[in-house]
């Protein structure tokens, strides 16, 4: 899809971001998570994280860019936490539970990557990173690796 497209795919889900329908909001945000690294998504993704309507848009946002599982979409859901109320927060660490209870491997990368953005440039992201961090860190997965005792 040329970048062209994309935008004007963005375009059309920022303004589905701002419909007075919750369904319409979360709807925008599971989308707009698909294109968070186009820059003019940022906003309308922090916008929606915390959604001051209805908590049911943050949780299905954080899950889609958390399902990500990139630098992208963690660092939007840390800058979020950065400015999350204890409610939002609470759900956004719902999506985390969501994302990341079942495979060790798969919050070992996210721990690693979030680590890594709590060092960066972007002051959002430092402030909010130690949080998504600590919710990483108190999950114990489901799954682990199977260890090769053989070697």
């Amino acid at each position: 899809m040329s970048d062209e497209a994309r935008r004007a795919v963005v375009t059309a889900l920022i303004g589905l971001a701002g419909s007075p329908d919750y369904r319409d909001r979360a709807d925008a945000g599971r989308s707009l998570a698909s294109f968070a690294e186009v820059p003019e998504a940022g906003k309308a993704l922090l916008d929606l994280m915390l959604d001051g309507g209805n908590t049911f848009v943050t949780r299905v946002t954080a899950t889609a860019l958390l399902r990500r599982q990139d630098a992208v979409g963690l660092a939007v859901v840390a800058s979020a936490l950065a400015a999350a109320d204890p409610n939002h927060a609470d759900w956004i660490h719902t999506a985390v539970l969501d994302v990341f209870m079942v495979f060790a491997g798969d919050r070992d990368a996210a721990l690693r990557e979030c680590q890594a953005l709590a060092r960066g440039a972007d002051e959002q992201v430092r402030r909010g990173g130690p949080r998504l961090i600590d919710m990483l860190e108190k999950i114990n997965p489901i799954l682990y690796p199977v260890q090769d005792d053989h070697a």
